[in-house]
């Protein structure tokens, strides 16, 4: 009896020597299924990551980076950068007046026609227009289509005021104007007087309010000459220009 009860014993130890053996064998060859678990999740962790990025980065470069430009001038000199939805993602005075006004709005994500008549309507050059000063609005932007999209906004929102200037101008241009401290709009102005008056300087111009340089271009250029700019008082203009 007591060999039988031994012998029992002694199969149920070498079963499980078996059992040991096996297990060993398979953590062997499958280097753990813990571990091949873990291998095979980051690949795919690290997928989803660089999914991730992917979008973020594309929202990034759809929503907050600037495409084009609105320079409005007039005494406050104000710059509205764009995305590629037509929506104000910035605004920078260039000027202590412009910063001021800039300071006031809150135009983030608003749509262009709208932030130009919420700037138009605003205390400060809602009182400089209505004693007849003219206002300078310039679309700059690489993307020719969205620039002559954004310049038909413009215009229509801006076709009731009097004494108003719509155009467009090349990239190239915002550089240089803020290379000498301007807007582009009175960077343009400022080349044109340039031209009539080749010792005007930037720190003249600097100081003189929208109006005030486009008489000074208006004095000084020949009789029946076309004038790129609207004479002080003389009604509505819009005209559409672009130097490539």
């Amino acid at each position: 009896m007591r060999e039988r009860i031994r012998e029992a014993f002694d199969r149920v130890h070498a079963e499980q020597e078996r059992k040991d053996r096996t297990l060993a064998f398979l953590a062997e060859r499958t280097q753990g299924f813990t571990d091949r678990r873990s291998a095979l999740s980051f690949p795919r962790q690290l997928a989803a990551a660089a999914c991730l990025l992917l979008a973020l980065g594309g929202v990034y470069w759809f929503c907050l980076v600037p495409t084009a430009e609105i320079s409005i001038d007039i005494n406050p000199s104000i710059e509205l950068a764009v995305n590629r939805l037509d929506r104000v993602i910035a605004i920078e005075g260039r000027n202590d007046d412009g910063q001021q006004l800039a300071d006031t709005l809150r135009l983030r994500f608003t749509g262009c026609s709208e932030a130009v008549e919420a700037v138009l309507e605003s205390p400060q050059v809602a009182a400089l227009a209505a004693k007849g000063e003219p206002v300078t609005i310039t679309i700059v932007g690489g993307d020719e289509g969205q620039c002559a999209r954004m310049l038909s906004q413009v215009e229509s929102c801006t076709a009731q005021r009097k004494n108003t200037y719509c155009c467009s101008a090349h990239p190239q241009e915002v550089s240089q104007a803020h290379e000498a401290g301007l807007s582009c709009g009175k960077y343009r102005a400022f080349l044109e007087l340039q031209r009539l008056d080749p010792d005007a300087t930037v720190e003249e111009v600097r100081g003189m309010t929208m109006g005030e340089l486009l008489r000074r271009i208006e004095s000084l250029s020949p009789e029946g000459e076309a004038r790129p700019w609207p004479g002080n008082g003389r009604g509505h203009a819009h005209h559409s220009h672009r130097e490539d």
